[in-house]
């Protein structure tokens, strides 16, 4: 990788990164998709550090994800690491980076030969693991290390979890912008008609408990099987099982049809050597009992299965990101999406790994049931729309009632649906500086610019408007003022008028009595654009 180029959102987040930590945010996240290149950053970040003087300490839960991050380092940096796993140690050793095994690190004899500023920056790979015991007691033995934590979850559960220890976001980088700017291959999901009953499957931890798991789906693994020679005798098939003996059961069952299927575990002798000869083309199903979620890349792999049901969705993504990576000759990754009969409503589906939020994962869901191949991407969108619809039309009583209001602010939840943002629409604060009382600043140059403070009930939602409107007036679109005035006269979606437009509009008003126009239906109404070489029109102070 001598030479490497990051790519646009790589640098992104690495200069992102190092402005929280410069900022005084000492623990911040990285949210980067599977197949993103996220050990690139961190490992551009950990040089960054040490062309500072710092010593660096970058943490991991598997054996896989510490030689992962050695040998990317050495490669992106041309620079050697020293490794603190099992026997070996870095007290000694003039490497000034360390990857660390987690289970090895935690021990307190281990812990004690270290004083607390030995390492000033801390980095954990797989962060959703980062509250564990093992970890905090890693963090907490250096008190002053600045701590990056680097994850692909997209769940909002997840993210408030996390925001009990981090400080904040400092950049994430969705599978959605990924596949749609080609550095990921696109999903497309097939729903299988094979009604799978789980509804008596106990839980542990939050999830489906796996023992109890893989006595439910043993009855259903010949039709599963079956139903593969529809669609995967020409792919590189991986399948996620939750029991090592389903997994080796289905795998002999897969054989004894016509695949070329093999099984791994963590006890497999010859794990290695399966490894190579699945990507060599040896076999064309790999079947493991969630073994290859973390610290396995193959990149040929053009179709999942996922039949270990879960309600974590980082976990999901885990299992889905085996197949995501680009490789030539590589389409598309197909996504076999079974109907778990489930009564937990959390049950993680294809829908989850690019949905904004619950309901239009919910509404993709609802749509996909039709058992034909769709893409994510064309699903999501338009089940964004359909939700977008369906809480226009919740809201339109609300909304009735603002416009009658005789303030001239405009409500925070008006101004988001009406740029159509879920994102505004639906923010919840992360972590702990986000869920304080929205400073009085803050509200005072909301008010000044047109949106109504008395609604905000967080620093974090405060920010995020103040964030919108800068950039709405970096890019000349209407102001909050503008939507109110004109959506109080049955104007829809004014937010996403351009200023000049909303400013004609209004003038015209004001040249009409302040009455709209005869010719104007404010419902249908579908602005032109205006401009001094075309219509004459009086700025009106909105």
């Amino acid at each position: 990788m001598e030479g490497l180029k990051l790519r646009p959102y790589q640098e992104e987040a690495r200069d992102a990164v190092l402005r929280e930590w410069d900022a005084g945010h000492r623990r911040t996240l990285l949210v980067i998709p599977t197949g993103g290149g996220k050990t690139i950053i961190f490992c551009e970040i950990a040089k960054s550090e040490i062309m500072h003087g710092r010593h660096v300490l970058i943490l991991a839960h598997r054996g896989e994800l510490l030689d992962q991050a050695a040998d990317k380092f050495e490669r992106v940096t041309g620079l050697g690491c020293s490794r603190e796993q099992a026997e070996e140690t870095c007290l000694g050793s003039w490497y000034p980076v360390t990857v660390g095994s987690v289970q090895s690190m935690q021990r307190p004899k281990r812990l004690e030969k270290f004083v607390p500023n030995f390492f000033d920056t801390i980095i954990i790979d797989e962060a959703h693991h980062a509250l564990s015991d093992g970890y905090q007691a890693v963090i907490n033995h250096f008190p002053e290390a600045r701590v990056l934590g680097v994850t692909a979850t997209p769940d909002r559960g997840d993210r408030r979890n996390l925001g009990q220890f981090f400080d904040s976001l400092a950049y994430e980088y969705s599978m959605a912008a990924a596949i749609a700017s080609g550095y990921l291959c696109p999903i497309k999901a097939q729903t299988v008609p094979l009604q799978l009953d789980i509804r008596g499957v106990a839980t542990q931890n939050g999830d489906f408990a796996a023992g109890s798991l893989g006595s439910a789906l043993d009855p259903y693994l010949d039709k599963i099987a079956q139903e593969m020679t529809q669609y995967c005798k020409d792919r590189k098939t991986v399948v996620f099982l939750p029991l090592v003996a389903t997994s080796q059961k289905f795998c002999q069952i897969l054989n004894g049809i016509g695949f070329r299927a093999a099984e791994v575990n963590g006890n497999s002798p010859d794990r290695e050597e399966i490894l190579r000869d699945f990507e060599a083309g040896k076999y064309n199903v790999l079947c493991n009992s969630m073994l290859l979620t973390e610290g396995w890349d193959c990149p040929s792999v053009d179709c999942i299965i996922n039949l270990r049901a879960t309600k974590v969705r980082s976990l999901f993504q885990q299992i889905v990101g085996r197949g995501t990576r680009l490789s030539p000759g590589k389409e598309y990754l197909l996504l076999l999406d079974f109907l778990w009969q489930c009564e937990q409503h959390s049950l993680c589906r294809p829908a989850c790994l690019v949905a904004k939020d619950e309901a239009v994962a919910e509404k993709m869901a609802q749509n996909m049931e039709d058992g034909q191949m769709v893409d994510l991407m064309e699903a999501e969108e338009q089940a964004e729309s359909d939700v977008v619809a369906d809480r226009e039309a919740a809201l339109a009583e609300k909304l009735a009632k603002m416009r009658k209001r005789k303030a001239t602010l405009v409500d925070p939840l008006q101004f988001a649906m009406s740029i159509q943002s879920l994102d505004l629409a639906n923010y919840m604060p992360t972590f702990a500086a986000e869920m304080e009382p929205p400073k009085d600043s803050q509200i005072e140059w909301l008010e000044k610019h047109g949106v109504f403070g008395g609604e905000i009930e967080s620093a974090g939602m405060a920010d995020q408007l103040i964030t919108t409107m800068k950039d709405r007036m970096g890019r000349g679109l209407a102001t909050p003022k503008q939507i109110r005035f004109l959506e109080k006269r049955g104007f829809l979606h004014v937010g996403t008028w351009s200023f000049a437009d909303a400013n004609g509009m209004i003038g015209r008003i004001s040249a009409n009595g302040w009455k709209t126009p005869w010719d104007i239906n404010p419902a249908t109404y579908t602005p032109e654009s205006y401009n001094d070489t075309n219509e004459e029109t009086e700025r009106v102070s909105f």
